[in-house]
This record gives structure tokens, sequence and C-alpha cells, in this order.
């Protein structure tokens, strides 16, 4: 398969949207050996930060010297994104003859009977990613959720520990409305006697999830309260953070930005000591050296000076909130706001707590079947409309953007990871 057909046929994927369950995917890996089996494994689930944590657990296992994949989503620009080894995106060669191969399995099992229906976008690139490890002989690989977790693509596996990063409403369509429903279905990824390190809050979310470990003999480690404790200290360039945790003290300096990725830290921090024990050693510099080398773009991500420009995909309240509390503390004024979000996301919430913050918002298109119109988000967030600036072309609402803000002020090009991938494709030049 070649990159032209590759992109017509993920393309083509699209049609088949989202599907829960595991019936369909565990059919094509048994016909391609079962792949997934042939490495160990973190998996990792939340509504919010498990993306960061898998790069910084990735990049402590690679401080570490061990050989780690590193599975995620959505990418922003390329596809390969979501695959890479030791921070190294999966070459086009491989990725288009591994595509090929799970295709014509997949008309294969189709022909025969063997599966019920095409599988989706989603579950096609969750093979590849495992055929990929599979060759590559990684000697862990870390795996984020795509969505939930009891019946994700990525369910298939009987990892080394499980991981679950925060729990607030998201996917409610198909996740339930209320926390505890959703904790529910993250706890899903829980699996008997594996160790779980969780990092969700007191509350009900919580317990649903130690109940859910304490069902399946599975050990449960929080990483804040009884086994650890973060502090935060405020510096003029950002956070410095001290956390403990089963009695080790670590000085955390993240590469990512804001006060959220403290807790994310700690999170990464929980599962490196973890594996430590059940697994092989990770040592404490190595976890330090990890932390403040991981990168993870699109997220907090400054791009421009003069005036600044950064970029975040805070794609649900949960992330609006972390990136208030980011431009309070540190963001130069006049702040101009270049705003796009799914439809399907808590749109008039988010832009609740991040209107009031800017002098200016303008609403560009972004060509998403799932995206709200500017004229949608406009009716949503009416206290706000003499605000707001409609211009749909992306590149001409930066442009209009940094003129607003000034050579002292700062733009900020956030709501969707959408939005920024389709800011990444255009590269407009400062």
């Amino acid at each position: 398969m070649n990159p032209g057909r590759r992109a017509d046929y993920l393309l083509s994927l699209q049609r088949f949207g989202v599907k829960l369950g595991l019936q369909n995917i565990r059919a094509v890996l048994s016909a391609l050996g079962d792949p997934q089996r042939k490495f160990p494994a973190v998996h990792v689930a939340g509504t919010n930060g498990k993306g960061s944590v898998c790069t910084m657990l990735a990049s402590i296992l690679r401080e570490q010297g061990f050989r780690a994949g590193l599975y995620t989503s959505p990418h922003l620009v390329d596809v390969r994104e979501r695959i890479r080894v030791n921070g190294r995106l999966i070459p086009g060669r491989d990725f288009d003859r591994l595509l090929g191969r799970i295709r014509r399995t997949i008309d294969r099992l189709l022909a025969e009977g063997r599966v019920e229906a095409h599988p989706t976008y989603f579950e096609v690139l969750t093979i590849l990613a495992f055929l990929h490890f599979a060759e590559r002989n990684v000697d862990i690989a870390v795996l984020e959720v795509g969505m939930g977790g009891r019946f994700d693509a990525t369910n298939v596996i009987m990892p080394l520990l499980s991981v679950i990063t925060s729990i607030s409403l998201d996917h409610c369509e198909f996740l339930g409305r209320t926390v505890t429903a959703i904790a529910a279905e993250k706890a899903g990824i829980v699996k008997p006697a594996t160790p779980v390190v969780c990092g969700v809050g007191d509350g009900a979310a919580k317990s649903v999830i130690r109940r859910r470990a304490a069902e399946l003999g599975a050990p449960f480690l929080s990483v804040f309260g009884r086994d650890g404790r973060l502090r935060a200290s405020k510096t003029a360039a950002g956070f410095r953070f001290r956390y403990d945790f089963c009695g080790q003290t670590f000085v955390l300096r993240p590469r990512l930005p804001g006060a959220h990725q403290g807790a994310n830290a700690a999170v990464a921090v929980a599962a490196a000591r973890t594996l430590g024990c059940i697994w092989r050693p990770v040592d404490r510099h190595a976890i330090e050296r990890g932390i403040a080398r991981a990168d993870w773009p699109g997220r907090l991500e400054t791009v421009a000076r003069r005036p600044r420009l950064i970029l975040d995909g805070a794609h649900n309240e949960e992330g609006a909130r972390a990136l208030a509390a980011y431009v309070r503390d540190f963001v130069r004024r006049p702040l101009v706001l270049v705003f796009a979000m799914m439809k399907d996301k808590a749109v008039r919430k988010s832009a609740k707590i991040l209107f009031p913050l800017a002098r200016r918002i303008v609403l560009p298109s972004i060509p998403f079947a799932r995206a709200a119109t500017p004229d949608e988000i406009r009716v949503l967030a009416r206290p706000f409309r003499r605000k707001i600036v409609v211009e749909p072309d992306l590149r001409r609402a930066v442009a209009l953007a940094r003129r607003e803000a000034g050579p002292r002020g700062t733009v900020l090009v956030a709501g969707s990871l959408y939005l920024i991938g389709e800011f990444k494709k255009i590269r407009p030049r400062f």
C-alpha cells in the first residue's frame, strides 16, 4: 500500500464511526497471530491527562534504557504520530506495509464471515500499533485508551499495570451521564490481580474504581492521599513540584507547562515506581529526567513571540479550567482567543470559563462534521457576543487575532485538538 492509497483507505474507515465492543478486533488480532501478547504493556485510561501521562511514562522508560512503544490518540497532523518507538514515529513504509496486511486480513475474514462488521478506524490503527510494537520487539508499550475503557479497542491486552488518570463528564452519549457511570466504564480496564494506579481525587468516582479493583483482587494504589502527596511551588517560569510516593521523594520540573501537569507527572511517577516493583527497576534519576524531557505538542505549546502565540487542545470543561488557571498565572494581556470546539463537547461551559479572559474572541471554521459552526458557538455564548468576531478562514482568523493582540499581547488558539491540528497544517509564518 502506497501513501496515497493509505490516505484513501483510512478516510474510508471513518464511515464506520464509533463502535464499542471487542469481538471484531479480537478476531482480526487472532488471525494476525495475536501481536498484543508479544510485549508487556501499561494501559492508561482517564478523561483528561492520559495523553500527557502516557508521554511522561514513555519518556521515563526511555531514560531508564528500555525500548518503549507509545500509542496515543488523536494525532495533530500525521496519523503516524499515534505510534512511536523511543519517541520516533513509525516509518511510513512500515505503516503502509502493515496497513496493507491488515486490510487483506480483514477482507478475508469478512468474506469468510468470521467478523460481523468492518473494523473501525480506531480498531485498525490499534491493530497496526500492536503489530509494529511486536515487530520492533519493544521492552514495554504504553497504551492510551481511546474512549472509555471497558469496550475500547485497546482493552484486549493483559497489561502489567492499569492506570486511571482522572474522571469527569465527557463522551456522555457513549459512557453515561454521571461521573460514577463514566468511572465504571473506565474501571473496565482493571484486570484480575493486576495493580491499579489511580489518580482520581477522593469521591464517588474513586470509590467505583477502588471497588472494582477489590472485586478482581487488583492491588489499588492512590496517587494522592494515602499513598502519595504532591506539593507545588510557583516560579516566574512555571511550577516545580515535590511528590512523595510510597516513601520516596521526587523533585519534578515538567517540560509541559501548567499546574495541572503536576498531577499528571505524579501519576506517571506512581506508575513508574510501581513498574519498578513488579517488573524491572526504574530509578529516581530516570523518573525525574523523563518528566523534565517529556514533550507533548499542542498542550500549552508556545509557537511564536510578539505576540506570544499559544496552542492548547483544551477540549472539554476540565481542560478549559486548567487552561484558564494557566492564563491567569502566566499569560500577558491583552489576550485574544481563537476558538473552535466539537459540538458534542461542553461548548457553553467552556466558553463561560475562557471567554471572560479574552479581549476578543475569533471564531474560525474547521473541516470536521463534528465541529460546532461559528454561528452555533456564537448562539451558545450569547453573553459574550460583543467580543466575538466570525472569520471562517483559520489563517485569516489567526492574522486578525495577532493584530488585535499587538506585539506585547497573547494569542491563544484553543478549544479542540482538531483546531490545533488544522493550525499546524497551515503552518502560518510569523
